[in-house]
């Protein structure tokens, strides 16, 4: 079983940049696809990026293309996801998990049975 762990939210202003870390404990993190979701207040949490266990295969959604970057590094058992450009409407919690099916990506929250705590990212105007 895998624990992830966020950390690098916190405020940043329009136009700025953060970079989120997930860094996963008790099972290797080279054996998830892993994906990044956010939830803003009062809307459905959602999959904004993800990640197969080898690097091989990508998901962005449309609201954040060409503003995000997913990556990984399996030796040192951490994901990441840079944000560039924030928007005001970027506010959310954002929390990573890890799916099983690693050579595959599913954009079904569900399908990941791995979560961390969740970091908050607001985004001032």
């Amino acid at each position: 079983q895998v624990q992830l762990v966020e950390s690098g939210g916190g405020l940043v202003q329009a136009g700025g940049s953060l970079r989120l870390s997930c860094l996963a404990s008790g099972h290797t993190l080279s054996r998830y696809t892993m994906g990044w979701f956010r939830q803003a207040p009062g809307k459905e949490r959602s999959l904004v990026a993800a990640i197969t266990s080898s690097g091989g295969s990508l998901y962005y959604a449309d609201s954040v293309k060409g503003r995000i970057t997913i990556s990984r590094d399996n030796a040192k058992n951490t994901g990441y996801l840079q944000m560039n450009s924030r928007k005001p409407e970027d506010t959310a919690v954002y929390s990573c998990a890890a799916d099983p099916m690693d050579w595959y990506i599913r954009r079904d929250m569900h399908a990941y049975g791995y979560w961390g705590q969740g970091t908050q990212v607001t985004v001032s105007s």
